[in-house]
């Protein structure tokens, strides 16, 4: 590929990273605000959605331990499944939060503090990983693999850390779910 071929595709993919990380977020606070009171409360997602976060935790450590090992194509299919798996988490996250009543955190003290601490890094940190795996991605399918490893090693331990902290979050409220 030239570079000017490059730098045309590379603009396209930036506009396209740029629009999903704005579209996403925008979606997700539009649809929080919209009840469907026509289906019932979808009460059997969270430890489905908590679970897929496990998974994609455990997926993200395995593909970097495949990259260590030079088992790329490993490696690819691992990220793949797990952005996948994100995407999943995501559609059942809104679905559950539209069908169903927020529920308030019931415990006291600092268990309050430490889960009100964990909820808002984790809701923030989600945030910024959309354009941050999409950008190491992108860089990792246009085999700019000196910048993807550059960015992947800040990406990384983000996403891990909204995964874990997915499931600390859904452990320390499920006690508080109404069924």
């Amino acid at each position: 590929m030239s570079k000017i071929e490059n730098s045309g595709q590379t603009l396209k993919y930036k506009f396209l990273i740029i629009v999903v990380s704005i579209v996403i977020p925008v979606v997700v606070l539009i649809l929080f605000n919209i009840r469907i009171t026509s289906l019932p409360p979808l009460t059997f997602l969270p430890p489905i959605y908590a679970t897929i976060n496990g998974i994609t935790a455990i997926l993200l450590i395995a593909a970097l331990y495949s990259i260590k090992n030079k088992k790329i194509k490993q490696h690819e299919l691992l990220m793949k499944t797990s952005i996948f798996l994100s995407l999943v988490f995501l559609v059942m996250y809104i679905l559950y939060h539209m069908t169903t009543d927020p529920t308030p955190y019931g415990g006291e003290g600092i268990i309050r503090t430490v889960y009100f601490f964990i909820l808002i890094s984790h809701i923030a940190l989600s945030v910024f990983i959309v354009p941050m795996v999409l950008v190491t991605y992108v860089r990792a399918i246009s085999k700019m693999f000196d910048k993807h490893k550059k960015i992947a090693r800040i990406t990384f331990p983000i996403w891990l850390y909204i995964a874990v902290t997915g499931v600390i979050v859904y452990l320390m409220i499920s006690p508080y779910y109404v069924y």
